[in-house]
């Protein structure tokens, strides 16, 4: 299998993680105006899936170092198997009530709440879990971000400026989907080889798996809980009128591809941090990833042009907030140095 025998080449994927997190949205955009999130949301399950076979089948099977992908599930243990799955099933309900959060708060409030608790949150927990890095430039650089990303959602608060209370159900979801989110990538990463180029000479190791099969079975977990979860959605919707499911087979052939796209590109993104973290550590592979607010920001601002005619106040904000963001991934770089 594909293993990443370096820093360097760890803190590459992370910010190519970084990327996929922030840019899988824009699918959504690209499918019809009428296509609901609930469908859209099936396919992107589905794109998620199917990545995880194909990246399994080939990167997670391909060299003679490590495991191969299906040798890694054949051997794998009960707990290295429930783990990941409870991992997806925390991951896709934390993702459906940060949705929630801003359909009802707006992403002003939803973003910094639930993304910087899960940020400052999950780092915590994953450094913890495997102490790898200088934990002061670790910690600094997250809060530096963190604080990036409230600059960000008050420049979305001053575009959007209105009279209207924050809803406190809103802020209810938005701290739940933050507090989840941080706990998702610790099911996964806990059952993960601790050598996975030498699979065999650590017993403790026995049972565990490689990162892809690991990922495999936490796509199992996102799987399984959308037939609850988006099904639940789909007849209590956050918005609009409820949806049926024979509408999903109404759609057309780019609005059904942008979910498979948006879930493949969200899955690789993913895939990545979990390798990255064999040289770069779970806190630090997490923390960078989670910088994916900033790139999202980055295309609502020079592709999607949502800051347009915005005041200097606003556009202060965002100098300050891409500033800040800088800074902070590079401290958090060299917390692994």
């Amino acid at each position: 299998m594909f293993i990443v025998d370096s820093y360097t080449l760890a803190v590459i994927l992370c910010f190519i993680t970084m990327l996929c997190w922030g840019s899988w949205a824009n699918t959504q955009k690209i499918a019809a105006k009428n296509w609901r999130f609930e469908l859209f949301y099936w396919d992107y399950v589905l794109g998620i899936l199917l990545f995880a076979l194909i990246f399994g089948f080939t990167f997670g099977s391909i060299g003679s170092k490590g495991m191969g992908f299906a040798q890694s599930i054949g051997q794998a243990s009960t707990s290295s198997i429930i783990n990941p799955i409870i991992g997806g099933i925390i991951f896709n309900l934390s993702n459906i009530l940060l949705v929630a959060a801003i359909a009802i708060a707006g992403m002003s409030i939803a973003f910094p709440v639930g993304v910087g608790l899960s940020m400052v949150l999950g780092v915590l927990i994953n450094y913890i879990a495997t102490p790898m890095g200088d934990p002061f430039l670790l910690f600094v650089g997250v809060g530096i971000v963190v604080v990036a990303i409230i600059f960000d959602a008050v420049a979305y608060k001053k575009l959007t400026s209105s009279e209207k209370k924050t809803p406190t159900k809103g802020i209810v979801l938005s701290i739940l989907a933050g507090f989840l989110m941080a706990w998702f990538f610790r099911f996964v990463a806990s059952v993960i080889a601790v050598d996975v180029e030498n699979p065999g000479l650590n017993p403790a190791d026995a049972g565990k798996l490689t990162p892809y099969a690991a990922f495999f079975f936490f796509v199992i977990g996102i799987v399984l809980s959308n037939f609850l979860f988006n099904t639940y959605l789909m007849k209590k919707p956050i918005e609009g009128e409820p949806v049926a499911f024979n509408q999903y087979f109404q759609g057309n052939v780019v609005s059904h591809l942008s979910g498979i796209i948006g879930g493949m590109v969200w899955a690789l993104g993913t895939s990545l941090s979990l390798l990255a973290a064999n040289k770069a550590g779970y806190a630090i592979s997490f923390g960078l990833g989670q910088g994916a607010t900033m790139v999202g920001a980055l295309w609502g601002v020079f592709i999607w042009k949502e800051f347009k005619g915005a005041g200097k106040s606003v556009n202060l904000l965002l100098v300050s907030m891409f500033v800040l963001f800088t800074a902070g991934l590079v401290l958090i770089i060299l917390a692994g140095n």
